[in-house]
């Protein structure tokens, strides 16, 4: 339950603190007097919208905090572990603030949280029935999950989105891969006359660089091998340097016996020049037969490279590519002879999955039958008190045509009414008057709370618009209500506020005459309560009639 709301410099609220009980609590107050404030300030503390204009004017920031006792199992609790945040057992503290540029935080047990995870939380605590719900409970688009909150077959409806994404996943690869198998057969005599030509010129990344090398070592090592042969013959013929070098050895050696040694130096110089001569011939040598070459080695290696530069134009690519481009042309030639097999694999797959989403379509639409004949007993019941005895609701299921089946199950759902016996069912609006329609959307949210496992329900005016003997069955539901949770209500109702077991008066005062007005929250004893009852059947002037009227409905 709600233990306590602290407000804090929201609009006309300085500084509030209200400790709540269990069972009926009951705020009124006449017009004005703040009570939209106080719901307002409650929404914020749940992760609701707030802006700078909820902060009071010359504050720069409000707060308000919402502090709640819990039964150990309750499911926030598993929930605040998943989120790693941390509790004291049985206490929740919801937090939030905002400061005058409209910066927000928000806090659970003082620790930092998103507001996306305190609304998550205050979903979870609080459930507030306000006095324009109806507007959303008019609109047929919304009648789909009322129903199935009221169900509690999450299980079902999870069922059916997974397995409705899962057949839609399945019929995109199919559509997929039949408009790649298209496309392929449309290209198969390109893609097989191309493959050819690649696999018969059999390209390797690389090989353009080397056959470039390859080629132009040959083309200077022709223009090269010339000029050393030339130079070699210098060398080697008999006017060349190693004869002359030769012939002077020997005329000197002939000479050495006469000098005593006098030539040594120089015989020897000249031996080891006409040696170093000799190495120079053989390297030569040795150097025009590597650089000896067949020209048609020559001729072979340029049509290979020209036939893999062209093939690379004619593709639009690099030589590197071709190998690249090669096995792709494999692949898809492999893709048409083996596509047909992955399509008809998808379609079996895809009949697999399509009578999974059918059976998950059908419990659903199971269990939403029994979930709308439940409610429809339950809100019919609620309506003789109501002095709606011959009114009828029935929630209507349309079954739609099967390809228009979707992630939420395969019918449209609409409460329908009919006000008299014999005329036919229609949407609320277009059937109810106005009063007719405040009774049958009090008789939903009475039936529709019942089955919430929030602590704390909050309604805010929806007994707005009935009065006598209907306002004392709203009253006289609402304190049923409040044996399996807490019950907050907003009320003009003194037929309802007579019901309650606490009671608080909300009310405009100046702190000093002539001062700002703040709205302030009075807990009433029993002569207040009392007393403000007379005021809610009186008016502005409370009469001792109006007095004993009130002490009449107190007493029931």
């Amino acid at each position: 339950m709600l233990n306590s709301l602290t407000i804090h410099n929201i609009v006309l609220i300085d500084r509030l603190h209200i400790d709540f009980e269990d069972g009926l609590c009951v705020l009124s107050g006449e017009t004005g007097a703040g009570k939209s404030i106080l719901m307002d300030s409650l929404g914020l503390a749940m992760g609701g919208r707030g802006g700078r204009d909820l902060v009071r004017h010359g504050a720069d920031q409000a707060s308000v905090t919402a502090d709640f006792y819990l039964q150990d199992s309750h499911m926030v609790w598993s929930f605040l572990d998943e989120q790693s945040l941390s509790h004291e057992s049985g206490q929740v503290i919801l937090r939030r603030t905002l400061t005058r540029d409209g910066r927000s935080r928000a806090y659970i047990n003082d620790q930092p949280v998103s507001i996306t995870l305190l609304r998550e939380v205050g979903d979870m605590l609080v459930e507030i029935h306000g006095q324009h719900d109806e507007r959303g409970l008019l609109n047929a688009a919304g009648h789909r999950k009322i129903l199935d909150d009221y169900g509690h077959y999450d299980e079902l409806r999870i069922a059916v989105r997974q397995s409705h994404q899962t057949l839609i996943s399945l019929e995109e690869q199919l559509a997929e891969e039949e408009a790649k198998l298209a496309k392929v057969k449309a290209d198969e005599d390109y893609i097989r006359h191309n493959l050819q030509e690649l696999e018969v010129l059999s390209p390797v990344p690389g090989e353009e660089s080397q056959l470039a090398d390859e080629r132009s070592r040959m083309m200077q090592g022709e223009q090269m091998s010339d000029g050393l042969q030339d130079i070699l013959s210098g060398l080697l013929n008999k006017n060349g340097i190693d004869a002359a070098l030769r012939s002077l050895l020997r005329r000197l050696s002939r000479m050495a016996g006469q000098d005593k040694g006098i030539l040594d130096p120089v015989v020897n110089s000249l031996d080891r020049a006409a040696n170093e001569t000799s190495e120079a011939i053989a390297g030569l040598e040795e150097i025009l037969r590597n650089l000896e070459f067949n020209p048609h080695e020559l001729e072979n290696t340029e049509e290979r490279l020209f036939a893999l530069r062209a093939a690379a134009r004619k593709h639009n690519c690099l030589v590197d590519d071709l190998a690249r481009l090669l096995t792709d042309f494999e692949q898809q030639l492999r893709a048409l002879e083996f596509g047909d097999g992955e399509v008809h694999r998808l379609k079996a797959e895809i009949t697999v999955a399509r009578a999974g989403f059918d059976q998950a379509v059908m419990d659903l639409s199971a269990a939403r039958a029994e979930a709308a004949e439940a409610l429809d007993q339950l809100v019919n019941g609620e309506l003789p008190p109501l002095k709606m005895e011959k009114a009828r609701f029935r929630t209507q299921l349309v079954p739609l045509d099967r390809d228009e089946w979707g992630s939420d199950g395969g019918e449209r759902i609409e409460f329908q009414i009919s006000t008299n016996p014999g005329a036919p069912f229609g949407g609320l609006i277009k059937v109810a008057s106005g009063g007719e329609l405040s009774r049958f959307i009090l008789a939903l949210k009475v039936v529709l709370a019942r089955k919430t496992t929030v602590p704390t329900l909050v309604f805010d005016e929806i007994d707005r618009g009935v009065g006598g003997a209907v306002a004392d069955a709203v009253g006289e539901r609402l304190k049923r209500l409040a044996d399996e949770a807490q019950i907050l209500v907003i009320t003009h109702s003194p037929q309802v506020a007579a019901r309650a077991v606490n009671h608080w008066l909300i009310e405009k005062a100046e702190k000093q005459a002539g001062g700002d007005v703040f709205t302030n929250i009075i807990s009433l004893d029993q002569d207040r309560r009392q007393e403000e009852i007379a005021r809610m059947l009186a008016g502005a002037k409370i009469t001792d009639a109006a007095r004993a009227a009130a002490a009449s409905l107190i007493r029931g």
